[in-house]
């Protein structure tokens, strides 16, 4: 292959002009749907060999919805599926150093909403894809596409369709990789190096609609307490009370032993002993948001909805809190906590969604999936010191396999971490030319018999 053309075919502007279509999700009934088509004709018009090739099938499902299925030439072969999504949250103009859908560069960077979450991977993948058929490459190995079009509000008709459509068809992966974690740089404190962190498992989710009813009246002749003020006395509550600490539960506990070696002393002897040191350094851990949300269940508060005029008492507030359940917890266990911690009759508590933490991976070495990511990555990201298995619409595709990844080969420094589903979300022009390549050599790579040991890295799994 040719390197120049290569890079020269990485810097056209595809993930640009697919980020100024604004494929918005409000609800799961409320999508931008003229966007969402939009989408999926811009699609085929600048991927034609994905679409016209004769061993490619490309479905629609839940009517925007892709599905790709690539028939590799050895059928004994066990296929593999890369899933991304097209759509993404709001965002308003406010707080933007360029407008969220403008695709704007500027200083190397896309800026954007999508640009991390996750049209970079959607179109990533059908780019890295449509390089190697325009090389004539054929694999070996079958493998499926998925690009959702509701994973931001819970890909019921998008990812999980598409997985019931396969499962329909009897088929079984060999492993699934998702959006998830990406490559930490700075973010863990105590190690320099970029450190690659694939998550094996995915936290639960539940999210509560609470409810406090009162009686209307004057605001000239107020109650003691308000709907309002009830309501938000037992916000306040949640939000004062977190669930309990529970680092050393869960995969985490791995990720920090197999990093052990990489920070400098006396961290290193502190990470390689977490049965003695684990309450310090979870106490540690939990000061930064992106910490915190490794060692326990997150609470958010997220909606708040009262009144109607500024001199009339409120007979209805509302609000929704939104909770991402740790892998040692379950969903019935985290509600019991709001409820003791409410402990309110007066606030109705009615469960929106909800569902348990996923499985664990495999992560040893005889995982096809954990073989192909180790030697992809040090392909491509020959300076990242070392590969952590740690804590998405994969959920769905658990009767389908039983090794799914959450990788989004993308450097994230300390202050990306907050602009996914916030403000400034953005890419570098060369994480994003990274990220084709990692997914280019990955396609590659699962066509061969036998993966060698990686080079270049510092750890074994």
């Amino acid at each position: 292959m040719s390197l120049t053309v290569f890079n020269k075919y990485l810097r056209a502007p595809r993930l640009e002009r697919a980020i100024k279509i604004p494929t918005v999700a409000f609800f799961r009934k409320q999508l931008n749907t003229t966007a969402l088509i939009e989408f999926g004709k811009y699609i085929q018009k600048v991927f034609p060999a994905v679409f016209s090739t004769e061993f490619i099938q490309h479905e629609v499902v839940g009517e925007y919805s892709y599905l790709f299925t690539v028939q590799g030439s050895d059928p004994q072969l066990m296929p593999y599926m890369l899933l991304a999504h097209m759509d993404v949250v709001p965002a308003s103009e406010e707080g933007w150093k360029f407008p969220p859908f403008s695709a704007e560069e500027d200083e190397g960077y896309i800026y954007g909403r999508g640009t991390l979450d996750n049209k970079n991977s959607a179109i990533g993948i059908l780019q890295a894809l449509e390089f190697l058929l325009r090389r004539n490459y054929r694999p070996r190995r079958s493998f499926y596409i998925g690009i959702g079009h509701d994973e931001e509000v819970s890909g019921l008709d998008g990812g999980k369709q598409i997985a019931m459509l396969l499962q329909a068809r009897g088929v079984k992966l060999s492993f699934l990789l998702d959006e998830g974690s990406g490559i930490l740089d700075g973010v863990i404190e105590g190690i320099k190096s970029p450190v690659a962190l694939i998550a094996i498992t995915e936290k639960g989710l539940l999210t509560l609609n609470l409810t406090v009813r009162s009686d209307p009246g004057h605001s000239s002749a107020p109650p003691k307490e308000t709907s309002i003020g009830i309501l938000a006395a037992a916000m306040s509550r949640l939000e004062k009370n977190p669930m309990p600490r529970l680092f050393g539960y869960g995969p985490e506990l791995m990720m920090f032993e197999h990093l052990a070696s990489e920070f400098a002393f006396p961290l290193n002897i502190i990470m390689k002993n977490l049965w003695l040191f684990s309450p310090i350094v979870s106490r540690i851990i939990e000061r930064k948001p992106a910490g915190n949300s490794m060692v326990r269940t997150t609470t958010a508060l997220t909606i708040f909805n009262a009144g109607i005029k500024f001199n009339v008492i409120p007979h209805l507030a509302s609000a929704a809190v939104n909770f991402r359940i740790h892998p040692a917890q379950k969903v019935a266990e985290v509600l019991e906590i709001v409820k003791d911690t409410i402990d309110d009759d007066r606030v109705e508590i009615t469960v929106t969604e909800a569902f348990d933490p996923l499985p664990i991976s495999p992560w040893d070495d005889q995982a096809l999936g954990v073989q192909i990511f180790r030697r992809t990555i040090m392909d491509v990201f020959p300076h990242v010191s070392s590969i952590c298995i740690g804590n998405t619409d994969s959920r769905h595709f658990t009767n389908l396999t039983d090794a799914i990844y959450r990788f989004n080969p993308v450097i994230l420094k300390a202050d990306d971490v907050s602009r996914i589903h916030g403000w400034n979300e953005r890419i570098s022009v060369k994480d994003y030319e990274k990220q084709v390549d990692f997914l280019f050599q990955l396609i590659q790579n699962c066509d061969i018999d036998k993966l060698p040991k990686p080079h270049l890295s510092t750890h074994e799994l």
